[in-house]
């Protein structure tokens, strides 16, 4: 049995390499330098990235390597992927469903969150934070959430640029702005990276990420560990399938998956490497929770020699990586309704733009027109609803769904032959299946029960 690629020809990566950056850059985004640093910081430092490390090898790589696999084995986006490799009427093209709407409904208020970064990159610019009291600095971000306007106006220059570089389609849009995109983001880490270790706090901060004290580690942290390296990867959301059909057919899916799988924790760790020795020399709690990034840094950046250029390359730092994600949610869905002969790409991205873009309106308005708005059940605000609906059942419902499928229902002749072609790894597929069958869906399955407030 084999799966025939669709017509007309699918483009491609121009390179291995290519997908890499991509993929990578999918993958880092705000979770691996705002919350992968606050959350280390809120279990204990080291223990919790022992943790965190494990869930990435035994979690997190099987499962890349099933996307990308079901992507490039079909050439097709999730929904028509699953429809090729199992029938038209088959039950699984519903977690195609599942991971497209996903990616959706993430896109509508992470592009909220991307303008966040914009607008603290317009701050840093125009010096507001040089020479301001604390609670001047801290209390920017707290002004930015309740003014709808302001975060509607980012929101759309977010929405206006993403859906521009996927409008360009693949080689001349996604391909192209990655490759400037992720050697940015790279070389903006480590200036900051220099800049933090020459901290008086680099020692302390080295240590505290790197040195595990177990007894600092509960149990809720390590869930949180498991969900965190889960999180991080865009595992879920059809992403990397849909990079994934991009791929050549004669590419093997475990060497770019431990690529990319490497890169974006790489990237993780530098952040912890930037931020803590910052922390630590300016006698911060590490544990300062989701405001570590908008509210208590930008009080150092007002004190710290060089803090204007500090600001800058930072918030830049973190509008790429929002940036180079919000590219790959947006084209999951382009994706489906180019393979499915929907619309053509063009009117597709306007179409999807906008659509995201007034969906969008809802999260941006959550701080103020609609603060007093609540979701019957959940009790929060939309905000605060759409991305508990989708990091804590969408997500990790979809990455149990897929590993489900690759583990169980994925004809094993062409599992294994897609894992072995031209793989060094060939020898290990055996124990990529058991991971990816029992491993995998066991930590999805923690992280989902935590997730509701189960465990």
């Amino acid at each position: 049995m084999d799966i025939e690629p669709s017509k007309p020809q699918r483009p491609h990566w121009g390179s291995k390499f290519a997908f890499v950056l991509a993929a990578a850059g999918s993958a880092i985004g705000l979770g691996n330098i705002w919350k992968f640093p606050y959350v280390t910081g809120k279990y204990g430092g080291g223990a919790f990235v022992l943790v965190y490390l494990l869930t990435i090898l035994l979690v997190g790589l099987p499962l890349m390597a099933a996307e990308i696999m079901v992507g490039k084995s079909t050439q097709l986006s999730p929904i028509p992927a699953f429809k090729k490799i199992k029938g038209e009427r088959s039950r699984w093209r519903y977690v195609g469903v599942l991971t497209i709407s996903a990616a959706f409904l993430i896109l509508s208020y992470y592009s909220v969150v991307a303008g966040w970064t914009l607008h603290y990159l317009y701050l840093s610019v125009m010096g507001k934070f040089v020479g301001e009291g604390s609670e001047r600095v801290s209390g920017y971000f707290s002004q930015l959430y309740a003014n709808g306007s302001m975060n509607l106006f980012w929101h759309f220059i977010v929405m206006v640029l993403t859906t521009g570089i996927i409008w360009r389609g693949l080689k001349g849009g996604i391909e192209k702005s990655t490759k400037f995109l992720m050697p940015l983001l790279f070389v903006l880490l480590l200036v900051l990276l220099v800049n933090s270790l020459l901290s008086p706090g680099a020692a302390q901060g080295i240590r505290f990420l790197f040195y595990p004290d177990f007894s600092k580690l509960n149990a809720t942290g390590i869930l949180e560990a498991v969900g965190q390296g889960f999180f991080s990867l865009s595992l879920g959301m059809g992403a990397m399938m849909t990079y994934g059909s991009y791929l050549q057919k004669d590419v093997d899916v475990a060497r770019p998956a431990i690529a990319v799988v490497g890169f974006d924790t790489l990237i993780a760790l530098l952040a912890g490497l930037v931020i803590f020795p910052i922390v630590f020399s300016h006698g911060l709690e590490p544990a300062s929770g989701p405001g570590l990034v908008f509210q208590t840094l930008p009080v150092v950046f007002s004190k710290m020699p060089g803090g204007y250029i500090v600001s800058i390359l930072f918030f830049l730092l973190l509008f790429v990586a929002a940036l180079t994600s919000a590219i790959s949610l947006l084209e999951v869905g382009i994706a489906y309704v180019v393979d499915s002969k929907i619309v053509k790409r063009h009117t597709g991205s306007l179409v999807a733009g906008g659509v995201i873009f007034l969906l969008g309106i809802f999260p941006a308005l959550s701080g103020g027109l609609l603060a007093d708005v609540r979701v019957p059940v959940l009790g929060m605000n939309l905000f605060d609803s759409m991305d508990y609906l989708a990091s804590n059942w969408l997500l990790p419902m979809g990455g149990l769904l897929i590993a489900a499928f690759c583990g169980w229902a994925f004809p094993d002749d062409i599992r294994h032959k897609e894992f072995s072609i031209k793989a060094p790894f060939w020898w290990s597929y055996r124990l990529w299946l058991f991971f990816l069958r029992f491993v995998t869906p066991v930590g999805l399955i923690l992280v989902f029960l935590n997730k509701i407030g189960v465990i």
